[in-house]
């Protein structure tokens, strides 16, 4: 029998005894994962809440973010984000000791605007450390690790209020300022604002409001909308922001303004009616938010924070397990961003797309295995490849929104079934991944002696190709 107390200890997957008769192995190199430079590790970095990762620079990648303790600003580097994970940090300021700025330290930004570093963060008062307001570092170095920061002074907005999360951005050859601000009259904890920049250390316009919570999943616990992060892409320009209190209810929304549209005109904007990235108790990821944005070549990448616990004792403000974690953003058939579900603890995530049909990815619908384009339930197509149940010649598909649950052939049914520790189940649910019939840079998935899983007009299925060229593509799978 299959040792599922084995299983658990590794996280849900591990090889079991015995061998399928003729298993042989996909050779190391046949076919390449997809985004090798994307870190397969979660979290990327333990306790740093509010994480923002710059776009590559220079030939690297720099991380900053809240500390637990919130007294100081640090930022870490490396020439890949994996290589995040275990950079040496830097404490580039640290806060006084009395008086203003020497409250809590919170979600700095890190930018590079005309040749010089900035640094935007909130920062309370010693004696009212939730009186938070927006300050600004400046460096004129180009690694933002090393000393010579010097402090701007506090970024002024219409109003002398609690202000926090500012971000930056280009657009059209102006530049922007984006925040959270509560505004004098307006019975709210934070609202969106933007305005255009006169120079990195000054607005040159009046603050436009975007967005006020107002939604039931924006209101619980406090009402709040904060952490804007910009992606310009598929010609619009994309707002995600963070809403609730900050324990599991934490989540993201998103606005969409044209690209050629005024954005200091609140009537550009739209806010979508549900959250875009939530709570996922399945993968054990709670509270994800306060989130940016990055690149990995050609692939964006979403960065943002969540907890791997539900329950918290106290003040969730002050629970310091907020890790930084990273996953790959998709895109829908209409432009719009696919952001899934947390994926939580595991290793690389792949979608599978016929070599025959290669606008198509293979999903779980209602549990049972299909192939689908244009699937904007991006988590339903996303797996990882784990040790088979039957040697280390096999490997067994799990999903990525549904951890306890393996692809299994049941009979002419294709599912995505939970674990069981029963031999039959791990025949059911174990593979011989070998280099692709048809593309040997592609994958096949052997079931028998001579049947692998295919593609057959929308249905996965059983199928034995044979020599059939046509056959052989319906049975070969690229990885994205």
């Amino acid at each position: 029998m299959i040792d599922r107390r084995s299983l658990l200890r590794t996280g849900g997957v591990i090889a079991a005894t015995g061998a399928l008769a003729s298993a042989a192995p996909l050779p190391a190199g046949a076919a390449a994962e997809p985004d090798p430079a994307l870190p397969a590790r979660n979290p990327l970095v333990e306790q740093r809440a509010d994480p923002f990762i710059t776009p590559p620079t220079d030939g690297m990648y720099y991380l900053t973010g809240s500390v637990p303790e919130y007294d100081r600003v640090v930022v870490r580097g490396a020439s890949t984000l994996d290589g995040l994970s275990s950079a040496r940090e830097r404490t580039i300021w640290r806060r006084p000791a009395s008086g203003v700025m020497g409250g809590y330290i919170w979600a700095p930004e890190l930018h590079r605007v005309d040749g010089r570093w900035y640094v935007y963060f909130a920062a309370g008062d010693k004696d009212e450390p939730f009186r938070i307001r927006t300050y600004v570092l400046e460096s004129a170095n180009a690694d933002p690790r090393e000393s010579g920061w010097v402090l701007r002074g506090q970024m002024v907005t219409a109003w002398d209020t609690f202000t926090l999360d500012a971000t930056t951005f280009a657009h059209r050859g102006k530049r922007y300022f984006l925040w959270a601000q509560s505004e004098p009259g307006i019975a709210t904890n934070s609202n969106l604002y933007i305005a255009e920049m006169a120079s990195p250390l000054a607005l040159k316009t009046a603050p436009v409001r975007i967005a006020t919570p107002t939604l039931p999943w924006e209101v619980q616990g406090f009402k709040v909308n904060e952490g804007p992060a910009v992606l310009i892409r598929n010609g619009r320009v994309f707002v995600t922001f963070s809403a609730s209190a900050t324990d599991a209810r934490y989540c993201m929304g998103l606005l969409t303004a044209d690209e050629n549209a005024n954005l200091l005109d609140a009537r550009s904007w739209t806010k979508s009616p549900n959250p875009v990235f939530t709570t996922h108790a399945p993968t054990s990821q709670y509270g994800p938010g306060h989130n940016s944005f990055t690149t990995v070549g050609s692939t964006d990448v979403l960065v943002y924070h969540a907890r791997d616990y539900r329950d918290i004792t106290g003040d969730p403000l002050f629970d310091p397990n907020r890790h930084t974690r990273v996953q790959k953003l998709h895109w829908n058939a209409d432009g719009t961003p696919s952001f899934g579900v947390p994926v939580g603890r595991g290793g690389p995530i792949v979608r599978l797309s016929p070599l025959d049909a290669p606008a198509l990815v293979v999903r779980h619908y209602e549990y049972r295995l299909r192939v689908d384009g244009n699937v904007r339930d991006v988590a339903d197509s996303q797996f990882r490849f784990a040790p088979g149940f039957l040697g280390s010649g096999t490997v067994a598909l799990q999903s990525v929104n549904f951890p306890d649950r393996y692809v299994r052939v049941d009979s002419d049914v294709i599912r995505i079934d939970p674990f069981e520790d029963a031999d039959a189940y791990g025949r059911a649910a174990s593979f011989v991944r070998v280099p692709g019939l048809a593309d040997r840079s592609a994958v096949s998935l052997r079931v028998g002696a001579d049947t692998y899983l295919a593609h057959d007009t929308g249905r996965l299925v059983v199928s034995r190709p044979g020599g059939d060229r046509d056959a052989r593509r319906r049975a070969t799978f690229r990885l994205e």
